[in-house]
């Protein structure tokens, strides 16, 4: 069960990662870069981690995910500021990735640090911990979002060789974590099906095909719409243990894009009223 636990959900991971891509570059990065980032990969991911590790693992593990979120965040917060910092560099898109990459890394090390480290279980439960990790995210891409960025469509198509790229990326990070949820190690489940290999293949992808404009106008709407990620993750801590893999997700899923992608998809297209002609 573990096995196929692992390749389903990577699977899926891969084709979802490749359809975000082609939304932002069909619709624009306020429509692509919001509502394709409505809670994808992590409802596989959380089943394999519920059917590979149990209940428990599962808690643990979604507890994570809105600190990882947190962390995605800032990390596409980097692709709206190092472009201006590289610009007079030979290889920007080069350096941008790296940089970004860098600092995701050094957060998620301080984030391991701090939950292995932190008296957890005395101040805070899992759950608590994930509302809290959620109210900061929240903090976090309203204030990225605060003024509008132009978010225009792409005129020219996303290669088809870096498409697949994306996808195996997406594909092989959740596999990761789903083997690690199975493994007994929760934690770093959490923090793997979060790796932003989604948004990292979108802002490289669409650079690459379209120049800086389009990836940066997606990254304030991508950070919004993936909160609705830790808002499925709080959900799911309860709905997948009460009702099980199936339902319980489906419950996550329709609670997260009806409470949250769909509020912020209105509230932002209203923001961004008239700016992108």
């Amino acid at each position: 069960m573990a096995l196929s636990s692992i390749l389903v959900s990577a699977l899926l991971a891969g084709v979802v990662a490749t359809a975000v891509t082609v939304a932002i570059e069909k619709w624009g990065g306020l429509v692509g870069g919001l509502l394709g980032t409505v809670p994808s990969t992590i409802v596989p991911a959380g089943i394999g981690m519920y059917l590979a590790g149990g209940e428990e693992a599962l808690v643990v593990s979604m507890m994570v995910v809105p600190l990882g979120m947190l962390l995605n965040a800032l990390f596409l917060g980097a692709w709206l500021v190092l472009p201006r910092w590289f610009s007079n560099t030979s290889h920007p898109l080069l350096w941008t990735s790296l940089g970004a990459l860098a600092l995701w890394c050094v957060m998620g090390i301080g984030v391991w640090f701090l939950l292995q480290n932190t008296v957890l279980g005395i101040l805070l439960t899992e759950q608590e911990f994930a509302a809290v990790g959620l109210a900061l995210l929240f903090i976090t891409a309203v204030w990225f979002n605060r003024r509008p960025q132009p978010t225009p469509k792409g005129s020219n198509t996303v290669s088809k060789t870096v498409l697949f790229a994306r996808g195996s990326m997406a594909a092989a990070a959740i596999g990761v974590a789903v083997w690690m949820a199975g493994l007994g190690f929760p934690l770093l489940a959490g923090l793997a099906s979060v790796f932003p290999a989604i948004f990292l293949t979108s802002m490289v992808a669409l650079w690459l095909a379209q120049g800086p404009t389009v990836p940066q106008g997606a990254a304030g709407p991508m950070m919004l719409g993936g909160a609705s990620v830790a808002v499925y993750a709080n959900i799911a801590m309860w709905s997948l243990p009460a009702y099980g893999a199936l339902v319980g997700s489906l419950i996550a899923w329709v609670g997260s894009v009806v409470g949250w992608s769909l509020p912020a998809f209105m509230v932002l297209r209203r923001h961004h009223a008239g700016l992108n002609g």
